[in-house]
């Protein structure tokens, strides 16, 4: 992470050497030296930022490192606001162009110079104290020999876990005994993945260890790989391993060389059934070595491999034969069965005293189902007096309990491994997680923005910054540390993520050490000045009395109940160099005109607030790159950000959900004429069609847009905006909607649509589906809303090679739709609402082979469910709105002459409306629900 902010601020002065020039005459020499010594300790930090504990002497050095570093920024950034500030009537070309003769008459608060020659002077002092004391690179593989203290591997203990510690494997265990010992005698490969402390290593150990296995190979060999690894020396004990019961192994094994060491395995191997474990691969490379070394030689030999990395996983099935088991965190059930074990291991039957079955249920809760934590939690209580007290007391220091407690420190240890691990560019995305609330979901468009904002990604030839910040978070994905909380990667556009409760704990942890970040939750009063980042969670407004806070550059605002105005006025008071400010569902009803004194602003988030109107002052925001004013009342942007011209995202469109779902239930803003200056955008979404054809001329010169979202459209500027979309070759998402219910959307006319178009929402009448869809290979997504077709859209869209999801609200007139033999061999979602003709449904075998979830409803005139529903295997979920009650009833488990067909859907859901689009939701099942049939028509 030291690393990540050198890089950064090193980054920064090589921007300011090369546009800035003219700005630090007299100073721009020492600015290079301070670069160049940056550099020139790069590399050592980039080495203690792989390892984890740390000598006392280089954690002190790389804090104070760490320290200039944050210095070097507050400097410049100061110094380029104080000279912004002076000349803010003037345009921001024209300050770039006088900087030079006005710094000499110009003197900033803290001369410039002088503080860049102190940082020098600092710099060197940090240098040279690393060459006094001999801290180098080399010395940092393994902090622990320089002390006393021996260093032991926190996984050993998953290699003798007892019997009554292992919960909840039985049946995967047995599983994976079968795979085993069965199947086909080609050699196969077993991937066990799944995040730190969810018990891999235990269930391979277990199946290892299984008679059948043990009887079933002529050889096994079980080799812990971990982090750091020699290959020669894992051959070496391999070979051992399987010459151990031999009274004669291959002499001088220990001098041979890694090809002689394959060659010896591949022969001793050649004839045997064997099985391999590689416990704990961290690296695709050790496959892609030792893979020669195991002889494919139809023996029925089997190997194993645990890996905290999807990526890992995959990399290793080579073959039909092959098998990536991601294993999953226990059940509630389960992991409360393990938690009285260990916590009750010498109470009578070990159950939990009724007083401490809730408190004991919120720590079983907060463990999310990983039995490392279950187990070292509950053995540490089983210590403890058997009161509400005790636990109370755990409950609530945790944070400090997961630092400090020996009883704890595995989980720390073994959980902080994969933090470690992580290569610096990715640390303080990680971080990143630890500014939300525990438990919190957060949207992959706003995370991906965000760390744009915040520069940690680094940009690559031919992607956008959001490419490669996408990139970022589907390695942190593979690599398990990130969970999918709301939607699915295939075919979800907005997928919210999260990170599991406990890491959440300890990358708070270590980004408040890093000064990365500081949380003030309720109770907090001060704040220490000195974090990157300040997120606050239902704080008053007393906490900005105290303090200075010269050196935040973002500010999170969560679970804020009340907002006095002299809040807001300290915030923007106190807060100078400001990067990121996310408002989002603050209970703030304006803006002030300070807003444009924020000049490093790139991110403004008002998104859920009461916000009206925006300041004219926002066109101050020369650095502006992503305005999101979302679910507000915002109707009209002000022409002040045509001046904004690194501007990225506009979103702007707001959804009424206390109304029924409608054609005026999504708003878009109005917007001047003009925005076809904002050449880097690539969201605009969303904008109302009030200017005649001016607009979508204008639409036409943003080649970058990857989003476009336009409402209250016209049937007459239907064939302007296709020439503009013609022009828009990165386009992925477009939203259109029309004025009216009577008003056709008229898209006929694009003649070559964008080659990435993913995902099409179109809302409103249409004669026929545009005929340009069927040639769109990559589209993912169709929602069709209010389009009335006449003519069965299923026939020109069942051939679409990637399209996930299709849903037809009020699109379709006809009585029948047939899903057709072949058709939709990637469709994971559908969804038919309000189709109020709509008698049948008609599937046929070989169509919807991969559907997993089904939404229908209302829709008065069928009476039954789809035929061919049951042979949907995939199918997971079905939802169904407001349908009438004899099609309900036919669905009940007792008595229900349909229950057979959906009776292995693990999800069926009954809707009704309560109000606008917020439905009571009864399952298959509920008596409550059966009371509410009585009183529906059948």
């Amino acid at each position: 992470m030291s690393e990540t902010i050198v890089t950064l601020v090193i980054n920064e002065l090589v921007q300011l050497i090369v546009h800035e020039s003219k700005l630090l005459r007299g100073v721009n020499q020492q600015v290079v030296v301070i670069r160049d010594e940056l550099e020139s300790i790069q590399c050592f930090l980039k080495d203690t930022d792989k390892g984890g504990d740390l000598q006392d002497g280089v954690k002190t050095w790389v804090k104070q490192v760490r320290e200039v570093a944050y210095h070097i920024e507050d400097v410049i950034d100061e110094y380029v606001l104080h000279m912004a500030q002076r000349l803010h009537q003037h345009s921001f070309i024209a300050f770039l162009q006088q900087i030079g003769c006005l710094l000499k008459k110009i003197k900033p608060h803290h001369d410039i110079a002088t503080k860049i020659q102190d940082i020098k002077i600092s710099i060197r002092e940090i240098k040279e104290r690393a060459e006094r004391y001999g801290f180098s690179s080399s010395d940092q593989g393994s902090s622990s020999s320089a002390t006393n203290v021996t260093w032991h591997d926190p996984r050993v203990g998953s290699l003798f876990i007892e019997e009554d510690e292992v919960v909840g494997i039985e049946s995967t265990r047995d599983e994976l005994v079968s795979w085993l010992v069965g199947g086909v005698s080609k050699r196969s490969v077993l991937s066990v993945v799944g995040m730190g402390g969810i018990g891999k290593t235990t269930l391979t150990k277990k199946v290892y260890e299984n008679e059948s296995v043990k009887g079933h190979f002529d050889c096994r060999v079980w080799i812990t790989v971990s982090q750091s690894y020699n290959v020669s020396k894992i051959l070496m004990s391999m070979i051992k391993q399987i010459y151990q019961a031999k009274e004669t192994a291959p002499g001088q094994i220990d001098m041979t060389d890694e090809i002689t060491l394959i060659s010896q395995l591949r022969k001793c191997l050649q004839q045997k059934r064997y099985v391999m474990v590689f416990d704990d691969v961290w690296k695709t490379e050790f496959w892609e070595i030792v893979k020669h070394a195991l002889p494919c030689n139809d023996r029925g030999s089997r190997i194993v491999i645990t890996t905290r990395s999807d990526l890992i996983g995959v990399s290793c099935r080579e073959s039909l034969f092959d098998k990536v088991h991601k294993l999953q965190p226990l059940s509630l059930d389960k992991a409360w069965e393990l938690f009285c074990r260990k916590a009750f291991q010498t109470e009578f039957q070990r159950c939990c005293p009724r007083e401490l079955v809730r408190m004991s249920m919120d720590i079983v809760k907060k463990c999310e189902g990983l039995p490392l934590a279950i187990v070292a939690i509950g053995g540490l209580l089983s210590t403890k007096e058997k009161v509400q007290l005790e636990w109370r007391k755990l409950l609530d220091s945790l944070s400090s309990e997961l630092e400090c407690n020996p009883h704890l420190t595995s989980i720390t240890n073994i959980l902080s491994l994969s933090y470690h691990d992580l290569p610096c560019y990715l640390k303080p995305c990680y971080l990143y997680f630890s500014i939300f609330p525990e438990d919190y979901s957060i949207s992959s468009h706003r995370l991906l923005r965000l760390w744009v904002a915040e520069g940690f990604t680094k940009g690559k030839k031919g992607k956008p910054l959001e490419d490669v910040a996408e990139e970022y978070l589907m390695e942190l994905i593979n690599r398990n540390l990130v969970q999918v909380s709301f939607g699915d990667l295939d075919y979800e556009i907005s997928i919210k993520y999260r990170i599991h409760d406990l890491l959440h704990e300890i990358i708070l942890s270590k980004a408040v050490e890093l000064n990365f970040c500081q949380v003030l939750e309720a109770g907090d009063t001060t704040f220490h000045g000195k974090s990157r980042c300040l997120s606050i969670h239902n704080v008053r407004e007393n906490v900005f009395k105290t303090s200075e806070y010269s050196r935040v550059r973002s500010v999170f605002l969560f679970n804020i109940r009340e907002m006095p105005r002299s809040f807001i006025v300290n915030l923007f008071k106190k807060f100078k160099l400001l990067k990121v400010l996310d408002f989002e569902d603050a209970p703030i009803d304006y803006l002030p005109q300070e807003v444009g004194n924020l000049f490093h602003l790139k991110y403004l988030s008002l998104r859920g607030t009461k916000v009206k109107i925006l300041p004219k002052s926002v066109g101050r925001l020369q650095n502006l790159q992503i305005l999101n004013v979302m679910e507000t009342t915002v109707r009209e942007l002000p022409v002040e950000i045509f001046r904004l011209y690194k501007l990225r995202h506009i979103l702007a469109h707001s959804h009424d959900f206390e109304i029924k779902s409608c054609l005026h239930s999504i708003r878009g803003v109005k917007i001047h004429e003009g925005v076809g200056c904002l050449k880097d955008l690539q969201t605009l979404s969303t904008v109302d069609d009030h200017h005649g054809g001016g607009l979508f001329k204008e639409l036409g010169k943003l080649s970058q847009l990857r989003t476009l979202g336009i409402s209250s459209m016209t049937a007459e500027h239907g064939r302007a905006l296709c020439i503009s979309i013609q022009n828009m070759v990165h386009l992925k998402i477009l939203f259109v909607c029309s004025i009216n219910e009577n008003e056709i959307i008229n898209l006929q006319s694009i003649s070559s649509p964008p080659p990435f178009l993913k995902h099409i929402y179109l809302r409103g009448r249409l004669k026929k589906l545009p005929n340009w869809i069927l040639e769109l290979q990559n589209l993912g997504t169709l929602i069709l809303f209010f389009s009335s077709l006449k003519e069965d859209p299923l026939l020109c869209v069942q051939a679409l090679p990637n399209l996930n999801t299709l849903s037809l609200n009020h699109a379709y007139d006809g009585e029948q739709l047939h899903f057709k033999e072949g058709g939709f061999q990637k469709l994971k979602k559908l969804t038919l609402r309000d189709l109020k003709k709509l008698k049948m449904v008609e599937i046929d075998r070989g169509s919807l082979l991969g559907l997993e979830q089904l939404e229908i409803g209302p829709c008065p005139q069928m009476n039954e469910l789809p035929s061919g529903i049951q042979i949907l295997e995939r199918l997971k979920i079905i939802d169904f709105y407001e349908m009438l009650g004899e099609f309900v009833l036919r669905m009940q488990p007792n008595g229900g002459e349909d229950y057979w067909k959906v009776k292995k859907v693990s999800t069926i859901r009954f809707r009704y409306r309560i109000k606008g689009e917020r439905y009571q939701i009864y399952k298959l099942g509920d008596s409550h629900l059966l009371e509410r049939l009585q009183g529906i028509p059948t």
